[in-house]
């Protein structure tokens, strides 16, 4: 059993960053095999005409020789025509075919083969002669026989007339099997061959390589292909927007920038979460740049071939100095742009693509009028030599969205659906608290599918709600059904965690509590939202949340003397933000302002890494497990005295299965 309270706080090395919060409960490297820079090319010399038609030559004898002679060895076998007449004799003659010329025999299959191979072979037969059941045709020279025909009928063989075919002549024989295959193959290496590998000694710049493989994949957008989206589709980023803005204008009007003496930007690096809409604002610069566009993806530029990647860096910006001025968009730019550090796992093809980018970034030769922009959410592995100013100068952050960001977003992407006038754009926001764009979108498409799955025309509030509590926590289980002490034990749980966040002074308040099993694991949750975006979070802050996750076991501990399975996800989350109270936000006497972990990865999966001694992790420990049994007495001392008031609303709970927020204050204001 998995009970959850979703409340979810997400730490930063700083301070905790409550946006997160949804409470519920050198120089460049020429590749092998590619021109030199400098301008000297490396032309592919093939070999000359004179060993490719040896080559051809002997390949060809070789096939005639070993495969068509095979085919051709044991297709018939002359006799005699005195053996002929003993075999039909014999009643060993199954089929006889007349010609012309000469007569076509097939041996019975119930024939006595010891008796035709007496006949055929009187001395015995060489070893070089193949067996006569081994699908040998036997033919014999027509004589001047007026019986023939009725020996024939007289031993039961079957017998017809025929044509008699000529085989080719010697000159169809030597064209066919000679002549044809050598210029078969000479034309392939001709039309194939060399000219793969023309482009692989191609001047500098094609890109091509073998079959075009170092051809850049740059998707290109210009007037005639313009993007559809603009900087007023991009909601709750509006510093990113600005500083993008700015970069747009200067392609755009460059002389009133560059008669004070500011010079463009090389590029900017987007930086953030997933899901925030850095790849939308380069879209949106795509849409509003008057200028060619070029996108293309981090791992476009990685092949199994060595030298590939930079090949196709050279191409793309060889093409881009054609179109000048332009825009270059990398997306993951985090595939290529690995710290060259061995310990980060770099390869020779990597860094080789690295280096030329390096290069044409800002190398010997300088590329004006091209801007490059990138985007990735994993800026700590990138290399510094591309992330110093020349290469990339401005580093955008796309964080996720404050609540006034939050609303803005909805707001754009609810310009797709029929909305309800029921629908407050506010409150919505409020309870996604730590949501991203790609989030908000998502919610809002499941509330339009929850509408017409009950059969309405319009996206009401509920319909939205419900789909928030879709994303968090899973659809309904209706067809679970628990025994009744399960549910009890559900019940009294949920309403802890509610208890002990309205009785404390710092608490977030309570939205929605339920014990309505979810996909996601949860048998039940509570939910709670802050009254508005927090930035910092103070040290009894912290502490009345990490009491609020432990209230649900605080509530089994005081009703029924023992805890159950339901509270793991709450004690993970109540340990996590007690570790980082003590080794990251220095709120401990003990070992006061002091840091003793890091944070990576910091927009993806939050990884710590730890910067203390084994002797220090023990104390660390202790601290931790300290500061969770602290909360937890203070839980179940709350609890204690408000026993009336728990079993009132667990009741409640289990009557209705899903109490308001409005509903629980009302029911708790009554026992006091």
């Amino acid at each position: 059993m998995k009970i959850e309270n979703n409340q979810e706080q997400i730490q930063k090395n700083e301070s905790p960053d409550l946006k997160e919060s949804r409470h519920t409960e050198g120089g460049p490297t020429p590749p092998q095999g590619t021109p030199q820079e400098g301008g000297q090319q490396n032309y592919f010399k093939g070999p000359n005409i004179f060993n490719i038609m040896l080559v051809i030559f002997v390949i060809t004898f070789l096939i005639n020789t070993l495969f068509l002679n095979n085919l051709k060895k044991n297709v018939q076998m002359e006799i005699p025509y005195s053996q002929f007449i003993q075999l039909v004799e014999s009643g060993n003659i199954e089929l006889v075919e007349l010609g012309d010329e000469e007569v076509a025999m097939t041996i019975s299959q119930t024939a006595d083969l010891q008796e035709v191979e007496q006949i055929l072979f009187p001395a015995g037969r060489d070893q070089n002669i193949p067996a006569p059941d081994s699908g040998i045709i036997l033919t014999a020279i027509r004589a001047d026989d007026p019986q023939l025909i009725d020996r024939l009928t007289e031993n039961e063989v079957t017998f017809g007339q025929v044509q008699t075919q000529t085989g080719p002549s010697p000159l169809v024989n030597f064209l066919t099997f000679w002549v044809l295959p050598i210029v078969l193959m000479y034309l392939f290496y001709s039309f194939v061959i060399r000219n793969a590998a023309k482009k692989m000694g191609g001047a500098q710049g094609t890109g091509g390589g073998l079959f075009g493989i170092g051809k850049s994949k740059a998707t290109e957008y210009n007037v005639e292909k313009h993007v559809e989206v603009g900087f007023s589709d991009v909601a709750g980023q509006d510093e990113a927007k600005e500083s993008l803005m700015e970069m747009v204008d200067f392609l755009k009007n460059p002389g009133k920038y560059t008669k004070i003496g500011a010079k463009q930007p090389k590029g900017a690096l987007l930086v953030g979460p997933p899901g925030t809409g850095k790849t939308l604002l380069a879209r949106a610069v795509a849409g509003e740049a008057d200028v060619p566009f070029y996108s293309i993806s981090g791992s476009e530029f990685v092949e199994m071939f060595v030298g590939v990647g930079a090949s196709r860096v050279r191409d793309l910006f060889e093409t881009a100095k054609k179109n000048t001025p332009c825009i270059i968009f990398i997306d993951e730019i985090d595939a290529i742009g690995k710290s060259r550090d061995a310990a980060l796992g770099s390869n020779d093809e990597r860094e080789q693509t690295l280096n030329q980018l390096l290069a044409e970034m800002d190398g010997f030769e300088g590329n004006e009028g091209i801007v490059v922009l990138a985007a990735t959410n994993r800026p700590e592995v990138l290399d510094k030599a591309l992330l110093r100013p020349g290469r990339f100068d401005r580093r955008i952050i796309v964080d996720k969205p404050d609540l006034k960001g939050r609303e803005e977003i909805l707001q754009v992407h609810a310009k797709n659906y029929i909305l309800g006038p029921d629908v407050n754009f506010r409150d919505i926001a409020l309870t996604t608290s730590g949501a991203t764009g790609a989030d908000l979108a998502n919610m809002l498409n499941e509330a339009a599918l929850l509408a017409v799955k009950e059969g309405r025309d319009v996206v009401a509030q509920k319909d939205i709600l419900e789909a928030v509590e879709v994303v968090i926590a899973g659809k309904e289980m209706k067809d679970r059904v628990m025994n009744p002490r399960e549910r009890e034990m559900v019940a009294y749980h949920e309403v802890g965690h509610a208890l002990v966040s309205a009785l404390q002074k710092d608490g977030p308040p309570v939205t929605k509590i339920t014990i309505v099993p979810r996909t996601m694991g949860s048998l039940g949750y509570t939910m709670n939202v802050p009254e508005e975006d927090r930035y910092l979070l103070t040290r009894s802050e912290l502490l009345a949340q990490i009491t609020s996750l432990l209230g649900g076991r605080a509530a089994e501990i005081v009703k029924f003397g023992e805890v159950t399975t339901g509270a793991s996800n709450d004690i993970e989350r109540a340990t996590k933000l007690a570790r980082g109270m003590i080794t990251q936000y220095g709120m401990n006497e003990k070992f006061g302002p002091m840091n003793l972990e890091s944070t990576t990865s910091q927009y993806l999966d939050g990884r710590n890494v730890s910067n203390y001694s084994d002797e220090t992790g023990t104390i660390i420990d202790s601290e931790v497990r300290k500061t969770l049994g602290d909360c937890q007495d203070d839980a179940i001392a709350l609890l204690r005295v408000n026993t009336a008031a728990l079993d009132r609303i667990a009741e409640y709970l289990l009557e209705k299965e899903n109490i308001s927020g409005d509903e629980f204050m009302a029911l708790l204001k009554a026992d006091q």
